[in-house]
Order: C-alpha cells, then structure tokens, then sequence
C-alpha cells in the first residue's frame, strides 16, 4: 500500500424531517426507516472494504447527511464499533456527528457520546427567526440557543454553521449576528456565504427574482468583516469558510483539503482512494437509498461508479481543495500528490499574473492565496489552471 497516512471514513445518513430550499445534497424525507436494514448494510459496506484497506489506521469518521442525529444512536455506536474491529484507530481520533438544533435533546447526545461520538456539529444556519424561516429551517432562534446549551453539557468539542451574504443582510446586522455567535462558539465555527446551487428551489426562486443576494461589494465588505472579528476573538481562518482555535481544526475536513485518502460508505457517498504514488482512484456509491439498500444486498456494496482519475484531473482537485486552506499547498505535498513543484506545473504567465497583482504568494514553504486572494479563490483557481 502507498500510502501510510491513516484513512477518514465518511457515513453518509440520507435522511431528514424536511429539505431546505438551499440544499443540494443527497437527502430526503422518509416516512417510515427500516433501522435494522440500514445498519445492516452499512456494515455489510464496511466489511466489503476490509481486504481493500487491510491494515489503515483510521483518523476520523464523520456522520454526515441528511441529519444524521435523527438516527438511533445505537447505529453509530454499531458502526463506530465495525470500523474499530476492521481496521484500528489512531491515538485522540476524532469522531463528528452533524446535528439539527429540531433533533437535538440532552439524552440524545449523551447517548451519542456513549456511542462513540466526540465532536459534534450544528447546523444553526442563523441566529434570527427571519431569516430561519427563509432558509428553510424548523428550528426558531429560541429552540437552537437551547440546543446548543444542551450540546455543550455533553461535547467540549463542538462546531456550529451560520450561513451569511443573506437577502437584505447589512454589515452592522451581521456584526451583531456574528458577535453573539463568536460568545456561543467553542473552538470552532463554520460561516458560509449563501451560494444558490442548481437544482435547488432557491436556484429558480433566484433566478425568477424572487429575492436578491447582496451585491458583490457588500459581499466582500461580509467576507472581509468575518476574517477580522474571527480573528480578533481567537478563530482564526484555516479555510475559506472555516474558523477555529488552534489544535481545534477538523482533522476530517482537513483530509479532503489536504487531498488525503478517504472512505465514503452509504447512498452517494464518495471516496478518494492512493492505491500507489500519484494516483487516485474516484468511487460513487449510488444516490437513491432505496438502489443503494438493494445493491449492497445484492453485491456486499453500493458503488455505481469506480474509475481512475488521470493527472490532470488529480491536479485540478489537489489545487481546487488545497488552495481553500489558510496555509496554501506546502512544497513536500505538491511533491507527494503531483510529483513536481508549482513552478513545473502552472503557466508561468499565469503564475506572474497571479503573483505581480497580490492574489497568491509562492516561496519555500509552498503555495497560498492572500487575503486578496482568497475572496476571489475561484478565479484565482481558473487562472492556476490555464494553460
């Protein structure tokens, strides 16, 4: 096996009490869930990846979802369990459990915390009625205070998301929105700038001009307010829309931006697999739950899609999720994943551009976007890949 960095697991939960108008991931809204059957399959998934992985060292699971708090808790704590006996776990491994303030109840999370569970993340979204009624949300202001009280009984390690550049949000409303959440955070805090995805019924309520996001200078001034009352109170940035105390980072999420192996079990689920120096392997389990239940009872697994990533492809992802990070793309990684130094790999017209203007600073520790860069990353990114 190449490599010999430990491995992050990824558990894909598909459900939720209702979808919210700006999501895009694979969820749904069940009425009735066979538990049993899906634990089952989830294991039966686990140990079908066994001979594959034999002998990793794993760094994190992540529950994700969906709402994977609306799980019993003793399906956690049985899939916590297989993956220890398959593989084995490294010292402090971190173990994340997304969570909806609706879903959230003191005996609920003790009993995830005596499955296994050690960090826990809320999806708050925001910290007024407005504005959770207009994302969707069943949650009142009120209801995730409470929520998140309960939560820091039981989890020092905990996390929560707002999502900001809201319809009508101004800088001095997000400043207070942000300075309650900063005295509410723990080590670490999750801020998004709304995006409009498509397929999502915010893509044709945008699109039909039924509400405006802030402009793109308002949006700036947002970013830029973030960064600095972030920083001021201890959370730095260490990725775009990620803030924590240092030591406090997601070791999972840092996985995907560092380009790390990973293992994605459950509907849609995705994985990024080294099966040797500079290379990658994409699996995609399959998206309904209903197919997926069925392909692992047939077959041991759900995947729909395993294919081999070529060069240029492993080098667009490296650089898409690498760049997100505070610290850039260091030296040795570019020389791990890519098997040469920026410098070989980007045009060096490009590269000038980027750096003459101030958008990315490259020297001995590697590559990183600056502060006027990182506003405008996908651009910067675009311009990297231009040959």
């Amino acid at each position: 096996m190449y490599s010999e960095k430990p491995l992050a697991v990824y558990v894909h939960w598909p459900f939720c009490k209702s979808k919210c108008p700006y999501c895009d991931f694979n969820s749904h809204v069940a009425t009735e869930i066979n538990y049993a059957k899906w634990l089952e399959s989830y294991i039966r998934e686990l140990d079908y990846f066994l001979p594959r992985l034999a002998g990793r060292k794993i760094s994190s699971i992540f529950f994700g979802g969906g709402t994977p708090s609306l799980m019993p808790p003793f399906i956690a704590g049985k899939i916590i369990e297989k993956i220890k006996t398959n593989w084995s776990f490294v010292p402090e491994v971190e173990i994340t459990l997304e969570a909806n303030p609706t879903s959230v109840e003191a005996g609920k999370m003790a009993d995830f915390l005596d499955a296994g569970v050690n960090r826990v993340s809320m999806g708050i979204q925001a910290l007024n009625d407005q504005d959770l009624k207009f994302l969707g949300r069943e949650h009142s202001a009120k209801e995730a205070l409470a929520a998140l009280e309960k939560l820091k009984k039981h989890f020092s390690n905990f996390s929560f998301d707002l999502i900001y550049a809201r319809p009508g949000q101004t800088l001095e409303s997000w400043r207070e929105e942000l300075r309650k959440a900063l005295e509410l955070a723990g080590n670490h805090l999750s801020l998004y700038q709304l995006t409009i995805e498509k397929g999502t019924p915010f893509y044709s309520a945008y699109r039909d001009g039924n509400f405006q996001l802030p402009d793109d200078e308002t949006s700036a001034d947002l970013y830029k307010l973030t960064q600095e009352m972030c920083s001021a109170n201890g959370l730095p940035a260490y990725e775009i829309s990620n803030h924590a105390r240092p030591g406090f980072e997601s070791r999972h999420n840092m996985s995907y931006w560092k380009y790390d192996e990973y293992l994605g079990v459950g509907p849609g689920a995705h994985s990024r697999l080294a099966p040797a120096a500079q290379s990658r392997t994409h699996m995609m389990m399959i998206h309904d739950p209903a197919a997926w239940l069925k392909s692992v009872a047939t077959n041991g697994n759900g995947i729909q899609q395993e294919s081999k990533l070529s060069a240029q492809e492993i080098l667009e992802e490296f650089v898409m999720m690498g760049m997100r990070l505070s610290d850039g793309i260091s030296r040795k990684n570019f020389s791990l994943i890519i098997g040469q130094q920026p410098e070989d790999i980007f045009a060096k017209p490009q590269l000038d551009f980027l750096l003459q203007e101030g958008f990315i600073t490259l020297d001995n520790a590697g590559i990183r976007a600056t502060n006027k860069g990182l506003p405008v990353l996908n651009s910067v990114i675009a311009r990297l890949l231009t040959h």
